[in-house]
């Protein structure tokens, strides 16, 4: 491809815009495969090997039409910024060349634009993403809103991701997989108990419900009342029942003797008339 020549890529080929003299005037450049490693600490951890087949078939075809991102290693070689699954797929193609751009870069920035070109991409799943976005915070002290910028998402966006880590590992799981939605697992949340949580994910799957079907059977589940704590008996309630009518009788009105214990509790009287509280207090007064 003629230097400053632009290829527009096929769905099957990355589809992006490559330009082989980048906008700081870095190009690229051919290097062995086998000097090439990957990023260890990369947010993504899965790959679909059927995706990679296919993409590896293309690049048999139409060689490799987008550059990997590439940074130089103190101990030599080369380790991966971007294109991680560019260089997988060039392997099982037996490819021994690959165009790079190479580029001296911290692990911040690694961290950053790996996580960026992934967002991008639609190539993390939730808890991927929701991982990579705790290691910008604990790693490299960055806030929510300085993550935020960083990757172009609004802090709600990255509260709501980080906030799925707090749910079972047994769920989160599931989410990896897709046999719940993110949205299924936000409303998990609302959940305390690991193992209620696991429980109610798994009738998600199992009964295909719905978000809004979720929800409302989450909020059922809340509004079941726990049962009432039994009431202790205290000894010689009957004398108090007596009490109480002898008060009665004595004021007028009703009075009730709530006993806290054995040896305490209150009596609430009754009025119903400005007379009556009148009367009342007279009496006590005398």
């Amino acid at each position: 491809m003629a230097k400053g020549s632009k290829e527009k890529l096929g769905r099957g080929l990355d589809a992006l815009w490559f330009d082989n003299s980048t906008s700081d005037g870095t190009s690229t450049i051919q290097l062995r495969i086998s000097e090439i490693e990957p990023n260890r600490s990369q947010p993504r951890r899965r790959f679909d090997e059927n995706s990679l087949t296919e993409l590896a078939d293309s690049i048999r075809q139409h060689g490799v039409l987008q550059p990997l991102m590439v940074r130089p290693l103190a101990s030599g070689g080369y380790q991966i910024v971007a294109g991680e699954r560019r260089w997988r797929a060039c392997r099982m193609a037996n490819i021994t060349e690959v165009p790079a751009i190479v580029r001296e870069m911290t692990d911040q920035e690694v961290m950053e634009i790996a996580l960026i070109e992934n967002i991008q991409r639609e190539d993390l799943n939730p808890i991927e993403e929701a991982m990579a976005y705790q290691r910008l915070v604990k790693e490299y002290s960055l806030k929510q809103d300085e993550v935020a910028e960083r990757v172009s998402k609004s802090r709600t966006a990255i509260t709501n991701s980080l906030r799925l880590l707090k749910l079972d590992e047994r769920v989160q799981e599931m989410l990896i997989e897709e046999n719940i939605s993110s949205g299924h697992a936000r409303a998990l949340l609302a959940i305390k108990d690991n193992d209620s949580q696991y429980n109610i994910a798994m009738k998600i799957f199992d009964e295909k419900l719905s978000v809004r079907e979720t929800e409302k059977l989450i909020k059922s589940l809340d509004k079941k009342e726990t049962p009432k704590k039994k009431k202790e008996e205290l000894k010689n309630d009957f004398v108090y029942r007596d009490l109480e009518e002898q008060l009665k009788m004595i004021i007028g009105t009703k009075v009730t003797i709530n006993r806290r214990s054995e040896q305490a509790g209150k009596i609430e009287i009754e009025y119903y008339t400005p007379e009556d509280l009148e009367k009342i207090v007279a009496l006590l007064n005398n």
